[in-house]
């Protein structure tokens, strides 16, 4: 019997894994598939290479404004895929943590088809292996959550999108939030006709509402039709040269046609086989697994970390989760899962990117003070001809902390990492604006922004403040 076992190898696993056996316990870690996950195999990683491309064609397409004539370029889509491949493999060949792993002694085993508890102690994999250990992790991530309609079948997840083998001539993406923008951006950049569907009563429903406001009119200035405020949708059907949605908008029955569906409208639990009640392991209303702040389940010897809990489901917070999950499994509960400022974003085009509170939230809860600066205002982007977009910064009028960034443009991912920096190191909007920030850069547009609400306070009133160039 080992000591700790972590079932999933993305990054809650892997981080759970290491931080274990880092610990001193005797650490398996077990894997549907390839050591990585869906971030190495199939989310972050292929994306935004797949996305990495769609920037380069966009760059190629302004090479003439900067006096470079070259011969009419084309996407060669099978050996992108290649490219995907390669970086797939080198990045899982590299993984400074999988060797960290591997030099603690951690049994690694990879392919083993899904897990399934036979008692609280004891799983089995589908390849016949027999594990059993005083402490296990639930690590195993979330799936794309179905459309339960008539003719569902006939539509696609954002993962068979990003195994195509050739790119379709029009797609149909239904769901709005964050993973449908990605799969409607990138395939519009690569050429087919996008229409993109949303329930709610604007995309992005989750981010500041500029945000969504400007992202929406770039998506429609490049040719994808952009639908929100669907009643329902219906149901699919096969047409001749694919599919057909039938759905009603503002009451009135309507369809679109395409020759690819692909549906993006959430994440669940990727519990299917665990068998869950074996080990009587709960889970809550939407079947994402129970945990407390120490990460236990409602069994005490039973940790779960990642998207499988349902928390905020991104790379970096469920590594967090999987490094306190094993350290309370080892030590016992006396790590909690601490509150975190946590930067979100898509590398779409644009970009959009967000930290801390929206303006409608700040509004709701703090006396504000807003400054946005547009992109056509700021060098950077003048120089690299990507003017669409803004940075807004929402800061406490009596405390000077900052609440919120959000950022609209190129490198807004980026951008807005500097923004989060600043607000867990409680720095007041003074101090941010005193830094001398490099220029010509789109990190300088955050210091621009402090600077105008720096001014509009009337802070420094004793000495000039020092105005950032953007």
């Amino acid at each position: 019997m080992t000591d700790v076992l972590v079932i999933g190898a993305g990054p809650a696993g892997a981080f759970a894994a290491h931080r274990a056996a880092d610990l001193g316990a005797r650490t398996t870690l077990v894997a549907r598939e390839e050591f990585g996950g869906m971030a190495a195999n199939d989310g972050p990683v292929p994306v935004r290479t797949l996305a990495h491309a769609a920037r380069l064609l966009r760059e190629a397409r302004q090479l003439g404004r900067y006096g470079i004539a070259t011969d009419e370029f084309r996407l060669d889509y099978p050996r992108l895929l290649d490219r995907v491949d390669e970086v797939v493999h080198d990045i899982r060949t590299h993984s400074a943590l999988r060797s960290r792993i591997d030099g603690l002694g951690v049994k690694v085993h990879e392919h083993a088809g899904t897990t399934r508890f036979v008692d609280p102690h004891t799983v089995e994999t589908d390849r016949g292996l027999r594990l059993q250990a005083e402490k296990i992790i639930l690590c195993t991530g979330g799936v794309s959550r179905p459309l339960i309609v008539p003719g569902a079948e006939l539509t696609h997840t954002h993962s068979d999108a990003w195994t195509l083998r050739e790119v379709p001539p029009s797609m149909l993406v239904i769901g709005g939030g964050a993973t449908g923008l990605q799969v409607a951006s990138v395939f519009t950049a690569f050429g087919s006709r996008v229409q993109l569907f949303e329930t709610g009563p604007r995309i992005l429903a989750s981010e500041d509402a500029d945000v969504s406001a400007v992202v929406a009119e770039a998506f429609r200035e490049h040719g994808m039709v952009v639908r929100d405020k669907l009643d329902t949708v219906r149901s699919f059907e096969k047409t001749p040269d694919g599919v057909r949605m039938h759905f009603v908008r503002n009451g009135t029955p309507d369809s679109a046609e395409a020759a690819l569906a692909v549906v993006a409208i959430g994440w669940s639990a990727d519990t299917t086989g665990l068998n869950l009640p074996a080990a009587g392991v709960e889970t809550d209303e939407r079947g994402f697994v129970r945990v407390d702040a120490y990460q236990r389940t409602s069994v005490p010897h039973v940790f779960a970390a990642g998207d499988v809990t349902g928390r905020l489901m991104l790379v970096p917070q469920a590594a967090q989760a999987g490094f306190v999950a094993a350290t309370n499994a080892v030590r016992g509960p006396q790590l909690p899962l601490w509150d975190q400022i946590s930067p979100i974003g898509s590398f779409t085009d644009p970009e959009y990117a967000g930290v801390g509170l929206t303006e409608t939230k700040a509004r709701q809860e703090h006396d504000v003070i807003v400054a946005t600066i547009r992109l056509d205002a700021a060098a950077r982007p003048i120089i690299d001809g990507r003017t669409t977009g803004f940075c807004k910064l929402i800061v406490d009028r009596t405390t000077h902390q900052i609440l919120g960034c959000h950022v609209v443009g190129e490198r807004a991912v980026e951008t807005t990492q500097l923004a989060a920096v600043a607000m867990t190191a409680h720095m007041r909007v003074q101090d941010l604006a005193r830094i001398p920030l490099s220029f010509p850069t789109y990190a300088a547009i955050v210091g621009r922004a402090a600077y105008v609400i720096v001014r509009r306070l009337g802070l420094d009133a004793d000495r000039s403040p020092y105005e950032p160039p953007c």
